[in-house]
This record gives structure tokens, C-alpha cells and sequence, in this order.
């Protein structure tokens, strides 16, 4: 059952406009899972790196895959999505010619 949020003191009368509201807090709750998957994936690369894990690398590939797919699903901008890469890239460098 969808529990509509506190913020919403009263649901529309109109039977279109009552299924946008919930239509969009789904959407809502599904892009914060997602943007909060993206975000933990991330942060273990940057911690992999930052410790010069020997798995950095493989964590860097898969933060990569998932950073394309959630500008493919318009989660963030394309131009956020080349930033956090070549962040990450740039770190990754860093740290391998350190070695």
C-alpha cells in the first residue's frame, strides 16, 4: 500500500490527478534508491583508491558502468556523469603512478 507523505495534506479530487500523485511519489522513491546506490558504489571506489586497495580497479570499472547508466537513465546529467568519471579516473592515476 502506497503511504503518501506527510507533506500532502489532501489528495486531488480529479481520478488523473490522484494517480500522478502517486505515480510520482514511486517515481520519486525508486530515483532515491537509485541515486543512493549510485552514491555507495562511488564512495567505495574514491575509499578503494584513497587506501590503494588492489581491487581499486575493478571498483573504478563498475563505478563507471553504473555512473553510464544512470546518465543513460537521465538519474544525472550527462556532463555530471563525464565529471564523476574523470574524477574517479584522475584519482586512479594518481595513485597507480604514486606507486
Amino acid at each position: 500500500m502506497l503511504i503518501i507523505s506527510q507533506e500532502v495534506k489532501s489528495l486531488p479530487n480529479i481520478k488523473s490527478a490522484i494517480k500522478r500523485v502517486k505515480v510520482a511519489e514511486i517515481k520519486r522513491q525508486r530515483n532515491a534508491a537509485q541515486m543512493s546506490a549510485l552514491r555507495t558504489i562511488i564512495k567505495k571506489c574514491r575509499t578503494a583508491i584513497a587506501n590503494n586497495d588492489p581491487s581499486a580497479q575493478q571498483l573504478f570499472a563498475s563505478a563507471v558502468k553504473a555512473i553510464d547508466k544512470a546518465a543513460a537513465k537521465d538519474l544525472i546529467h550527462k556532463n555530471t556523469a563525464a565529471r564523476k568519471k574523470s574524477q574517479l579516473a584522475k584519482a586512479l592515476k594518481a595513485v597507480n603512478s604514486a606507486n
